[in-house]
């Protein structure tokens, strides 16, 4: 049973309460009928109101004027991202223990750590104030998942969000996410399905569980992780990422994210002329973020991070 907050009508005398109807029309839309249903209790002079709208459409009526919705195109910039590939003729034609081509190791060395770069300014990219479209003195850089939220960007503690616990009132608490996305479902259609922290944050979420957990007398093995949270608004993958920055947990609709490169420019190998006894080139490729509906994704930050 959900609690009622003091003073306010429970489950039951809701469901008790009588339901009341009202009819609204609208002069311009004869046939789109909106009927009202609600339900009201007084208590301590004050108030209680549940409103439910239907749209009950006449018997062989003419159809309603039509509705439009108006898209907004929005944008973001691609991102060069590269690492240079050197190897000497010696080291080619030596055999190398544990490698069977030097260059192609190499190549997969600077590889990793660009998919590293990539994640990184996926999260926390940030565009130029000016001349985002790049220039000789400025570098073109994406915007990420943090800087691009400001719809569901909660704070710990402030304009209503609850405040976290500990001795600071600041470390993450299940009420906090659970506030966050009932917030984000009533303002979108989306549905939230990863949670994205770094180490600290995880091992708050891991803690939910702890009073919970209980062990027999044969067991041997200590567990305490929590790899999915499931809530009254989805189950949600928890996702650990060192870029996430530490006093921020981010609620993510994957199906509205997507990290996609330029056409013909995915990460690859871009051999360059040698000036010497060596084999040189490049790995590049140019990459952003496209992310749909911004207000289908949410954020706190403010917490404590130690």
């Amino acid at each position: 049973m959900v609690k009622s907050a003091e003073g306010e009508p429970s489950n039951r005398e809701w469901a008790d309460a009588k339901l009341v109807v009202h009819k609204h029309e609208f002069p311009k839309q004869p046939d789109a009928t909106m009927f009202e249903f609600t339900k009201s209790i007084a208590r301590d002079g004050r108030t209680f109101t549940q409103s439910l709208w239907l749209n009950i459409h006449q018997l062989k009526g003419d159809r309603p004027a039509t509705r439009f919705t108006n898209r907004v195109r929005q944008s973001n910039w691609t991102q060069i991202f590269t690492s240079s590939v050197e190897v000497s003729g010696t080291e080619l034609a030596v055999a190398q223990i544990g490698v069977d081509d030097e260059l192609d190791y190499q190549k997969q060395e600077r590889l990793r750590e660009l998919i590293r770069d990539l994640e990184n300014c996926v999260i926390n990219g940030v565009s130029p104030a000016a001349t985002q479209q790049g220039s000789g003195s400025v570098r073109r850089t994406m915007n990420g998942i943090v800087p691009l939220i400001s719809t569901n960007a909660f704070a710990n503690g402030a304009n209503g969000f609850p405040s976290g616990g500990g001795g600071g009132s600041d470390e993450l608490t299940e009420e906090q996410i659970n506030t966050a996305l009932r917030n984000i479902w009533d303002q979108s259609a989306g549905h939230v399905d990863t949670i994205v922290v770094n180490g600290f944050q995880k091992r708050k979420i891991n803690a939910f569980i702890t009073s919970g957990r209980q062990y027999a007398a044969g067991d041997s093995r200590f567990s305490e992780m929590v790899g999915v949270y499931e809530s009254d608004f989805g189950v949600c993958r928890v996702v650990l990422s060192r870029w996430v920055p530490a006093d921020t947990v981010l609620l993510l609709d994957s199906s509205r994210v997507d990290v996609l490169p330029l056409a013909g420019r995915s990460f690859h190998f871009k051999r360059l002329a040698s000036d010497g006894d060596k084999e040189v080139g490049q790995v590049i490729g140019e990459y952003t973020l496209e992310m749909r509906n911004e207000n289908a994704h949410g954020l706190i930050r403010g917490l404590a991070t130690s």
